[in-house]
């Protein structure tokens, strides 16, 4: 393997200008990311503010108890119960099978970034994954997409879930797990590693009983011999350590909104999309509503002075909703404007790992944290990374394409050069000739038929466009047989732009990373950590 580093946009326009450090996106973070200074700054800051080490170093050993371990993890939960540590840290949802390779890049990125701050920083630096287990969104996590006959096909996991339930306490069936992921690894095709593949999916499944646990079970296998701790938000356990936060939320709400509005109007002022969805009602907080088993969205109505459900199904003073923080914190979890506020206050953050959508949404939020008399940490873009086998880089290289203009956009404009190039301009000329002869001839027919019988005209009309019709059949039938002629080239276009950019997607947004890991054997992880990354805004091109 070795790395290409390429300067790509990043995949929106706040986020691109972010990377490249612009004074139009600058003010609206507290640090600037990478920078020495300000990671001593941010150093300074934590070690003036209060974490609850011991209790988040007890709650993860507990809850990572069942998961794969190595003494890299017990380093790292050593590591953080120290009053000088501090974390990087990033999150995503659990998706099955890890879900899109962006996932998998998200935790290398943690990890790699860690190792490079503790060098840098002369402080102990720990990887931790936010598992975002509280979310209820389970049609974003409940499949995969694979590579069928030269298509992109999505495969989604056949139990439904009518309810709108955390991740976190939707079970597996392992027997239907079972068949749908033997079924996604076969479809890949047999290799020397499909068997231990197989096996490996096997053990990991039995080991889990709901999709967090699979997700995190995957996740450890493949990196716990790099220290990473994991956390689960919507693992009861874990919440009943943030009660306090709760109660600040809750208490704070208005100005949590207002200041959430103030800033966005200053972003929106400046040219640029605005990424959390908010209005005045806006409480930030999601309860758990046992009876019907469901997450919901809680508002605060200033006429009845009371925080409400949607359609009034729960419904709070705020004394009963402190309460249900104190007594009973599970029932409550934090939406995209309060989890970062949380992850703070648990958390000595040294660098967050932020995707181009995050970084975009807590720009949102300085005015928030400044509210609470704290900074929001060093915003790190995650690795942005291709992976390219030999045979796709073969394929371009004969195609004569540029790399960088195939990762951005695709193929599909040099695809649709080479179909021009290889017309058969005779065949071409002659069926132009032959629409346009027979357009002059309608014109004539139409205007005798207006004389003798108006009421033809309709049929007419459709007798016309029924010979244009048959008339593109056999072009395009033609200008097919002369394109089969050159069919190997073609296929060539087809695979670097499934590999490569999916749909007109990129590549980390749709593949998953059981089809690398079938193609080159589970050691796959351990060839990538064992690679040199920058953390310098550019794409990584790994050649495989």
């Amino acid at each position: 393997m070795e790395i290409l580093n390429l300067s790509l946009s990043a995949t929106n326009r706040f986020a691109s200008s972010y990377l490249e450090h612009s004074p139009d996106v600058l003010p609206f973070f507290h640090y600037r990311f990478n920078d020495f200074a300000d990671d001593q700054k941010r150093l300074d800051e934590l070690n003036k503010r209060y974490f609850p080490r011991e209790s988040v170093a007890d709650y993860i050993e507990k809850f990572m108890d069942r998961f794969p371990t190595a003494q890299a993890v017990n380093d790292s939960l050593a590591k953080l119960k120290q009053k000088n540590s501090v974390v990087v840290i990033g999150g995503q949802q659990a998706g099955i099978l890890t879900g899109p390779l962006y996932s998998i890049h998200k935790i290398i990125s943690i990890i790699k970034l860690a190792v490079e701050k503790e060098r840098q920083l002369g402080v102990p630096v720990i990887p931790v994954f936010w598992i975002a287990g509280e979310d209820h969104d389970f049609h974003e996590v409940n499949h995969v997409f694979l590579p069928v006959e030269q298509k992109v096909e999505k495969w989604t996991y056949p139990e439904k879930v009518r309810q709108k339930k955390m991740v976190s306490d939707i079970t597996l069936n392992k027997d239907v797990c079972r068949e749908w992921v033997y079924n996604v690894i076969e479809n890949f095709g047999e290799t020397n590693h499909t068997k231990r593949l197989l096996n490996f999916a096997e053990d990991t499944l039995m080991k889990s009983s709901t999709f967090v646990d699979f997700f995190a079970n995957i996740v450890m296998e493949l990196f716990k011999d790099y220290g990473l701790l994991i956390v689960d938000s919507g693992d009861r356990h874990f919440r009943l350590l943030q009660k306090e936060y709760f109660s600040q939320q809750i208490e704070q709400h208005r100005e949590i909104t207002s200041y959430l509005l103030e800033q966005q109007s200053v972003i929106g002022k400046n040219g640029f999309p605005i990424t959390i969805e908010s209005n005045e009602k806006a409480a930030n907080l999601f309860f758990y509503n046992p009876k019907t088993n469901e997450r919901i969205l809680l508002e605060f109505d200033s006429e009845s002075n009371r925080f409400v459900g949607k359609s009034g199904v729960v419904s709070f003073t705020k004394e009963e909703l402190m309460e249900v923080a104190f007594q009973e914190p599970a029932k409550l979890s934090n939406n995209v404007v309060t989890r970062p506020l949380m992850q703070e206050w648990l958390f000595p953050t040294v660098a967050f790992i932020a995707g181009p959508g995050e970084i975009s949404y807590w720009a949102e939020l300085k005015l928030v944290f400044e509210h609470f008399k704290i900074k929001m940490p060093p915003i790190v873009p995650r690795l942005n990374i291709s992976l390219l086998e030999r045979t796709i880089e073969s394929d371009i290289n004969e195609l004569k394409l540029e790399l960088s203009a195939v990762l951005s956009k695709g193929s599909a404009m040099e695809r649709d050069q080479f179909l021009e190039s290889i017309k058969d301009r005779e065949v071409s000329e002659l069926f132009s000739e032959l629409k346009s002869q027979l357009l002059k001839q309608y014109e004539l027919i139409e205007a005798k038929t207006n004389q003798l019988d108006r009421s033809l005209l309709p049929l007419l009309k459709k007798n016309e466009n029924y010979l244009l019709k048959e008339i593109g059949f056999m072009e395009s039938k033609l200008e097919a047989s002369v394109q089969s002629k050159f069919d190997v080239v073609l296929s060539k276009f087809n695979r670097i732009d499934l590999s490569l950019r999916p749909d007109g997607f990129p590549q980390e947004r749709v593949w998953n990373i059981f089809y690398y890991l079938n193609q080159y054997g589970t050691n796959f992880i351990k060839e990538l950590m064992e690679l040199e990354f920058e953390f310098d805004g550019r794409h990584k091109v790994i050649k495989l």
